[in-house]
């Protein structure tokens, strides 16, 4: 397959197979859009992508682009073994609930203070997740919230029979 580049001067195809471990964060200018029910959530040109081996893309967006007005803090809490511990937060709109929609990393491990309070969304837990208008499908599994986009080339972790690699 000959490589494609899109108009940014990056190349249009990344496998995650290719992705660094421990993971990478590297700026994404291209703009992100995320929305439920009618109502925008966030909107940003300045995100952060997370890159992991065997998983999409993870977007981190900014806090000051997110309707943090609709978001609540979870009880719900992980730990990364490369990022630190994470905060879950709930989404009230529109009369509707959706639990544990976003997580944060509000005192990120060394090396990813980039990310510190940015919100990354489940794209499966709400309607809409865009970047640069190409909708985004949501990682297989329930755990692991990366955005896959026609740029992805799996195979990706998350779905049955993935927990061992």
């Amino acid at each position: 397959m000959g490589e494609a580049w899109r108009m940014d001067g990056r190349q249009s195809t990344e496998s995650v197979g290719e992705y660094p471990r421990p993971p990478r964060v590297e700026a994404d200018a291209r703009r992100v859009v995320i929305a439920h029910r009618g109502v925008t959530l966030a909107d940003s040109r300045a995100c952060r992508r997370v890159l992991e081996t065997s998983h999409p893309p993870v977007f981190y967006v900014p806090r000051e682009d997110v309707r943090t007005d609709l978001l609540s803090r979870s009880r719900t809490t992980t730990v990364c073994e490369w990022k630190g511990p994470a905060t879950y937060w709930t989404l009230a709109v529109d009369g509707c609930t959706v639990r544990d929609v976003a997580w944060s990393y509000e005192a990120p491990s060394p090396g990813y203070g980039s990310i510190a309070g940015s919100l990354a969304f489940y794209a499966g837990k709400v309607d809409l997740c865009t970047v640069d208008g190409e909708r985004v499908r949501a990682q297989p599994g329930d755990f692991y919230g990366g955005w896959i986009t026609a740029e992805i080339l799996g195979p990706f972790k998350g779905g049955p029979g993935t927990a061992g690699w």
